[in-house]
Parts: C-alpha cells; structure tokens; sequence
C-alpha cells in the first residue's frame, strides 16, 4: 500500500484519513496514545498507578464454589475461617461471594428470560391457530358463518376482571380484619378464578349459593370464598395459611371444651354424659354477632370413658377414613378425604391436617343423612396423649345441588389419653349446627332432637364395642365362650371378618345417604314400606339386580327386651316368615365383646326342606342401639370360611333390624318393664325398630324391577312387622 501511495494522486488523503476509514484510525491512534501517554502519567503520579489483579488458584476456587453450594450467604466467622485456610484476605472472600451470588442471579434470570419467551411464542402461535379456527367456523345447523359470540367480546372480558379485582379486594379485606394480619395480594398476571370449594366458616339461613362471609366459626376465623385454586386443582398455598390458622383455633377451643368443668357443661344422666350451657358457651366464646336464625338447632354433648384400644391405634384408625368407616359403621355412610394439606411426623401422625367430607347416618330410610366438610387436625400433647380436632368448611358446589340439611361442625372431636394394659381413656366431644329444611319424621323427632342420634355419647359407646370386637379378632386361640364347629382361631377371624363385612353390607343398604333413592310404596302412608334398587357387581354379593325395602316403626317395648327377642334362636320362629315356623339350632357361636349379645351365630333350620342352607347371623348391642344381621349361606361356603380361607368373594345378601331408643323419659308401663341392662339407654320409653330385607331380583344387571318382586317384598315385610307385634302383646301400636 505504501507503494500505491507514493505512485498515486499526491493530493489524495492516506487511507488512514479517508471518510470511511476515519473513526477507526482515530481510535487506534487515541488507544496508542493513551498507552503511550499513561506510562507517563503512571510514573510520576502514584494515585494513577496500573491496577493489579490477583487470580485465585484452582484450589482456592474449589474450596470456594464448595462452600457457595452448602451456604451462599457466609457470615463473619464463616469469611475468617475461609480467608485463613485460603491464604486470602477476608474483604477478597466478600467480594467473591457478592460477585458469585451475581454471576448465579443473572444466569437464573437469563433462563427465566427464555422460558417466558418460549412460552409467550407458543401462546402467541395458540393465539393465532385460535383466530384462524374461528374464522372458519360454521354453524352446525344450517352450515353457514356463526353469529358473534359475546363471550369473545373484549370490553365485556376487561368488565368482568375488574369486578373479580374488586370482589378479590373485597374479600382480602374482610378476611385481614378477622385474621388480624394483612393478605399478601395476588400477581396482577395470575387469573383470579372462584375456588371449587366455598371454603367458608358457615352458609346457613337459606342466603344463597354464592360466596359466604359467615365469619364467626372460632375468634380469628376467616372467610375462604373466593380465594384461588392452585393451578393443579388443590388447594391454593393462601387458603392452606388460613385453613391452618383455622385448625389451630380449632384445637384452642376443643382443648378448653375438653377440660372444662361445670360451668360449661351439665349432666344429664349417668350414662348419657352431659350437654353443653350454650348461654356459658356464648359468653366464654365471644363471636361476632350476626342475629339469631331461630331455625337453627345447635346439638352439643360430651362424654369420656375407657376403650381397649392404644392411643397410636386409635389416631391411625382416625386419619385413614377406610378404616374410620370400617369402625363406626352404624353412624358413617361415607368418608372420604379431598386433600392431604400435611402428613404428620411418622409414628404420631402429630400435625396431620386434612380437608374431609363424611355423611353420617341413622339407620332408617325415614331419617335423612348429614353432610360435613371438615378440617382434621391431629395433635401429639406429650408422652401417651393426642387430640383429634374437626371443624367445618362448607362446599359451594355441593350446597348447590339444595341439601336438606345444613350441617356445621363447630369443634369437635375426641382426647385420647394412654392407660395401662393397652387401654384408652377418650373424652369426645360433639358440637354441630343445624339447620332442618324440611321436618324430622315424626317418630324420630325426640331422638334427633334431644340430641342423642349424633351425640358423644353414641360415638364413644361404638367405639366401646367395636374396640371390645377388634380386641377379640386378635385372640389366638378358641374362647371359652366359643362353641360348635369351628376348628381353628385362622376359622374364627374368617368368620368374623365375613359377619363385618355382612354388617357394612346391611348398614349402607338402608342408611337415606345421597347414593340411595328411596321410593316410598303407592297406596301407604308416610310410616309404609320403602324401596330402591342397586345393580351389585361387588365380589363379595350376587350379582344382578338388588331390590331393598325397609320400614320403620314405634313400639312401646324397652330396646334390650326387643333385641333379645330378635338375637334368641328359641323366638326366631315367632317373627322369621321365611323359615316357616321351624325351629332353629345354633351350631357354632363366637363372643366377639364382654356384652353376651354381642355374638356371631351359625344357625340352622331344622325339617327344613333346603338343608345345605345355613344362617349367618351377628347380634351387637350398646347403651346407642343394636343390631340383628342375618344372611342366608350354603355350607360349602361356611364350611371355607371356618377353614379360615380368605372369605372376600362369598357371596352374602344381608337382612335384618335396628333398634334405637326413642329419646322419651323412662316409662315404667311399658310392656316387659324398662330395662335394667347397662348396655341399654337410661333415656328410652319405647323402641324404634327398622325392618329390611333384600332380595335379588334377578341375576341380569341389565333386568327391569317388576311389579312382582315389589308385591312379594311388601308382603315379606308386612307380614314380619305384624308378626312382631303379635310375639311381643303391642299389635295396637
């Protein structure tokens, strides 16, 4: 080029000083000079000396990046002992923290940034996909273009976000002042959505469906409507603070119910246990008032006692609502939980939170069932003592669908505290609300309402017994008590487990739960004959098309002279139509409690015309109620059971009776006496007996009920009932 320079136009500029070239060689030439100039400037001012760098070894950064992994945030300690094993100064591990915590925030928001934009390019394409598929959309009827949807209608989506912000505002609001903190507020980018659950403290007065701000559960309770789902269909992490604010105020009160003494509480007999002073209760509990529905009823009582149960096996049996079911069968119809919001220490189960729905019954069709959607908190409270806490929240998409009751459970539940000999003393407690739509049946109006048919004192009375019988499937050996054929304690347990799960049948067959739809009988009266049908594909009953009829009825008999007469094979014939006046032998017998009712019977009919038939019968009695199951089975069947093979697919099609108290003051006239047992209610004048029976109507689940098997089950069911109060002198009842 120098030549081309030296030959060239001696009036052109150097290439160096061209217009295009010009910006560049200005910067090599103030690079150059400022390289030149500052060894100058370098050598006689002190201050401007060149900076020295010092580059760590590998070792040293080793150490450091170790140390980032385990703490990013060393403190003052940490730097001194990291600087002395270094060999570096303690202001160069500071730094090298600040600019490593740096390095590490910028690569994460690098990643952030490219995840969103990969996301906002596939929504933008979704976007697009989605317009091109409107504008080629046709109408299905008539197969030309749609008419506008307003529902795309962009002012009318903005109308609506700023009412759910100002509704969402609303709510935070309301749900600080009561929780006495402030509600952190949502991303303004996060859609606010109704959550499926209405969580509120309360929706009862027939206000509506929607959003709920009944507030005065517990002091510091708050409203969950409105509040956000989680993306994954749970419970969101906003509802699950104050779902665990809720639970701990639970547990306050249940803890000061628990071990209150008379002023809150009043007895009522020795055997019932007490009730609550409501007017006490107001005044401890301080509410927020809200006015008085006088349509509401609040059932409060308590009672304690020992069960033959440890404390570890009770909180398992209540946090697993299979096994919850499987323990009061008489009283749950259904249970199950919606979401585990913590799981508890192991062994414990201490902290163990669950958001539940049960429906609990009484066993007639003639009572309907209550619904409750709860909290269940589990607490450790030292060495051999637990409380299990329940407490309410509502559930808009079922109160949707117009229950007939509205239910809240205020806190209840029970204190277990260990005893010696793998004995349990439990002091539960029952306290709910509610509100009837439609009135409680005549017959049953005193129980319901006194209280009783929900009460402490019928939980704790079946846990009694069902602990005494879980007690006795565990003995290895044959009883003293036992008798007839059964060879081995491997027969015994199987035939147990076959009388349970005969139970459960017969239990969930005639409780009014939701599933069942019962059809009360043409031509009667509100006291007649019931029915419903269910298409049975459950190994454990035939197959094919089920029909159960059930009734209920007053006698004026004391509940312990009644469930003899049903439990005693001697009176059998008295009432059984189907054995035709034949007398019955019981051929084997287990004891499954102290009680001598509560037994499991083998029994066969003699000069019977079906001699491979035989009954399975169990009879279980409390100061609650009792029971008498029976199921028809063959002898090829019984005879698997007491080889104690596993008896889950023998068939069985349970029928029976219930016996309840009827909730009215003693009655010294009545027929037979009042009973004297222990096992049976202090408070009854008469009884309240359920008949049911189920048939199998035919082998096909695609068969049709006929008018046939309606006539001959109300006949079957008739024609017992008359025979019933024939046997016990109140045919006039």
């Amino acid at each position: 080029m120098g030549k081309q320079y030296r030959h060239g136009n001696m009036n052109a500029s150097p290439w160096y000083m061209s217009g295009q070239f010009k910006r560049v060689g200005l910067i090599r030439i103030d690079i150059k000079m400022e390289g030149g100039s500052g060894d100058d400037q370098d050598a006689s001012d002190p201050q401007r000396k060149k900076k020295r760098y010092h580059r760590h070894t590998a070792h040293q950064i080793q150490e450091l990046e170790a140390m980032f992994k385990e703490n990013p945030h060393p403190d003052e300690k940490q730097r001194l002992q990291l600087s002395r094993d270094l060999s570096l100064e303690p202001r160069q591990i500071k730094f090298w923290f600040q600019n490593r915590r740096t390095q590490m925030k910028a690569q994460h928001e690098r990643a952030d940034n490219c995840a969103l934009r990969a996301e906002n390019d596939k929504i933008r394409c979704e976007n697009i996909a989605i317009r091109e598929a409107l504008k080629n959309v046709i109408c299905p009827s008539c197969g030309g273009p749609p008419v506008g949807d307003d529902y795309f209608d962009e002012q009318k989506l903005r109308l609506e976000n700023a009412r759910l912000k100002e509704e969402l505002d609303r709510i935070s609001s309301i749900t600080a002042k009561y929780m006495g903190r402030p509600i952190p507020q949502l991303p303004p980018v996060q859609p606010v959505t109704m959550s499926a659950l209405d969580l509120t403290v309360g929706n009862f007065g027939g206000q509506g469906i929607g959003p709920s701000l009944d507030l005065d559960l517990l002091p510091g309770s708050s409203s969950l409507a409105g509040l956000p789902l989680s993306s994954g269909g749970g419970v969101a992490e906003l509802e699950k603070s104050i779902m665990v604010d809720l639970a701990t105020n639970a547990m306050d009160e249940f803890l000061r119910l628990v071990q209150a003494e008379e002023r809150l509480w009043m007895k009522t007999s020795p055997e019932a246990g007490e009730v609550l002073n409501l007017d006490n209760y107001e005044r401890v509990f301080a509410r927020p008032s809200q006015g008085k529905n006088p349509d509401l009823r609040t059932e409060a009582s308590r009672d304690s006692g020992l069960v033959i149960m440890n404390g570890v096996a009770l909180i398992d049996m209540l946090v697993d609502p299979n096994k919850w079911m499987e323990m009061f069968p008489t009283i749950i119809s259904r249970a199950r939980i919606i979401e585990v919001l913590s799981p508890g220490l192991p062994g414990n189960r201490s902290g163990s939170l669950q958001l539940m729905h049960a429906e609990l019954q009484v066993l007639s069709p003639l009572v309907s069932t209550r619904e409750f959607y709860f909290l269940r908190y589990c607490q450790h409270h030292g060495p051999g003592s637990w409380a299990v806490v329940d407490v309410s929240v509502d559930s808009a998409r079922e109160t949707q669908f117009n229950s007939l009751l509205q239910c809240r459970k205020f806190p209840s539940g029970c204190l277990i505290q260990d005893m010696p000999n793998g004995y349990s003393k439990v002091t539960w407690v029952e306290h709910v609300e509610i509100e009837d739509k439609n009135p409680t049946h005549r017959i049953y109006r005193q129980l319901i309402h006194s209280g009783m048919a929900f009460g402490a004192h019928r939980w704790l009375a079946s846990l009694q017994r069902m602990c005494e019988r879980v007690a006795s499937l565990m003995v290895t050996s044959i009883s003293a008590r036992d008798l007839g054929v059964i060879p081995s304690p491997d027969g015994r347990r199987s035939m147990m487990k076959l009388a349970q799960r005969m139970i459960n049948n017969f239990c969930s067959s005639i409780s009014a739960s939701s599933s069942h739809r019962w059809t009360a009988l043409s031509g009667l009266n509100d006291d007649g004959v019931r029915v419903t049908t269910h298409k049975s594909t459950d190994p454990g009953q035939p197959n094919g098309v089920v029909l159960s009829a059930a009734t209920s009825l007053w006698l004026p008999v004391s509940p312990q002279n009644i469930f003899n007469f049903f439990r005693d094979e001697r009176t059998r014939p008295q009432w059984d139509v189907l054995s035709s006046g034949n007398a019955v032998q019981e051929v084997a017998h287990i004891a499954n409690g102290s009680h001598p009712g509560n037994c499991i019977s083998l029994l066969r009919a003699f000069n019977s015309s079906q001699n491979n038939m035989l009954i399975l019968q169990e009879s279980c009695t409390d100061s609650s109620g009792s029971l008498v199951v029976y199921a028809p089975i063959d002898v090829t069947a019984a005879n698997i059971a007491m080889s104690g093979e596993d008896p889950s697919y023998i068939a069985l099609l349970p029928s029976g009776f219930t016996i309840l108290p009827d909730g009215r003051p003693p009655d010294h006239n009545l027929i037979g006496g009042p009973s004297t047992s222990s096992s049976s209610s202090s408070g009854s004048s008469g009884s309240l007996i359920t008949v049911a029976f189920q048939i199998l109507v035919s082998s096909l689940p695609s068969a049709k009920l006929n008018l046939e098997s309606v006539t001959t089950v109300n006949n079957l069911i008739s024609t017992t009932v008359q025979q019933i109060k024939a046997a016990l002198n109140c045919s006039g009842a």
